[in-house]
């Protein structure tokens, strides 16, 4: 069991590393009290000497912090113990963190990140665009991240390339900023045949894992996108959500309105209280099958490759995504 001490510790390692950018003592302690944490700022400002010298908080001018690298590499190690049930708390702060506007086309989304050299990125693009153009990626957007740029636990390394995939996630906040709860039950590994969903054939549930469901599959090697962008049989990356039954007509029209500006990702939408894949959906709602943002990288492991991939990585603004079929161009800029 952890003490007290190292509890707070992490804490304050937590609200530095979900903030994304330099933080204020009082802005920590607003943080942490709002998690329900009893801890004062003068008590913030002990804790933050001993964190800077243990080389996981640096200042940043003379007020503010922000965490190194070595202090998120601490925190995702020491926390994993106390993180069942993260991921699912993860989603809601994306969710609500995210202000991506469809009617102007603006604001942030959420979006995974991949790191990968150039040249390995590019000599595996065949097989990405495939999953692009079989329509079995969150849309048809995509980002570069150039070395040195930092998302989240994430900074891209030199010689490097972060790639940007939305995430799913993303459309969960388009659908409450429009009024509509969205309950996201469970990632899977989904299997199509001749390219139609026939079932899941593994599930994890977002409310008793630490890890994104596919980051898991993808390491296993349990995901087929070969086969699937070859004969259109094989596994790929999917959650399903679930959603009011008085709202689905809404939410078909926001999907249509989705797909057309690039961020299209529900695969299926089910009736009011109909199972959805043999999937059970609670008494006055209805599911949905989405498909998985990692989609498109996650081919790189089959192609061989071994790659660092996080989910929900962070938010980027709208305006940096690109079409996938501009990757080539933009990858030989970092050759």
């Amino acid at each position: 069991m952890i003490d007290k001490t190292k509890k707070k510790k992490l804490a304050i390692l937590k609200a530095l590393q979900d903030a994304d950018r330099p933080l204020r003592s009082i802005e920590i302690f607003e943080e942490l009290a709002g998690d329900g944490h009893e801890i004062s700022e003068r008590t913030i400002r002990f804790y933050m000497s001993h964190l800077i010298q243990e080389g996981l908080v640096e200042y940043v001018g003379k007020r503010c912090y922000r965490i190194t690298e070595r202090g998120s590499q601490e925190f995702e190690s020491s926390a994993i113990y106390e993180r069942v049930g993260f991921l699912s708390a993860r989603i809601d702060q994306m969710t609500y963190r995210m202000n991506f506007d469809l009617s102007t086309r603006t604001g942030t989304v959420v979006f995974n990140v991949t790191v990968v050299e150039p040249k390995i990125l590019l000599q595996c693009l065949n097989s990405i665009t495939k999953v692009y153009a079989n329509g079995y990626a969150m849309g048809v957007l995509a980002t570069l991240l150039p070395p040195g740029e930092r998302c989240g636990t994430v900074t891209i390394p030199e010689g490097m390339v972060g790639m940007g995939t939305v995430c799913s996630i993303t459309l969960n906040g388009v659908l409450l900023h429009h009024g509509i709860p969205t309950v996201s039950r469970f990632g899977g590994l989904l299997e199509l045949h001749e390219r139609k969903p026939r079932r899941f054939v593994e599930i994890i549930m977002y409310d008793g894992t630490s890890i994104d469901p596919l980051e898991i599959f993808i390491r296993s090697g349990m995901t087929d996108y070969l086969g699937a962008i070859t004969t259109g049989t094989g596994r790929i990356g999917a959650s399903f959500r679930e959603f009011p039954s008085e709202s689905r007509q809404q939410v078909e029209d926001l999907a249509h309105r989705l797909q057309h500006i690039g961020l299209g990702g529900f695969l299926r939408i089910g009736r009011p209280g109909q199972p959805l894949l043999d999937i059970p959906v609670n008494e006055g709602r209805v599911g949905a099958v989405v498909i998985g943002g990692l989609n498109p990288v996650a081919i790189l492991e089959e192609c061989g490759v071994r790659v660092y991939s996080r989910a929900l990585a962070g938010l980027i603004d709208f305006s940096r995504l690109f079409h996938y079929e501009e990757l080539e161009d933009r990858i030989k800029e970092f050759l």
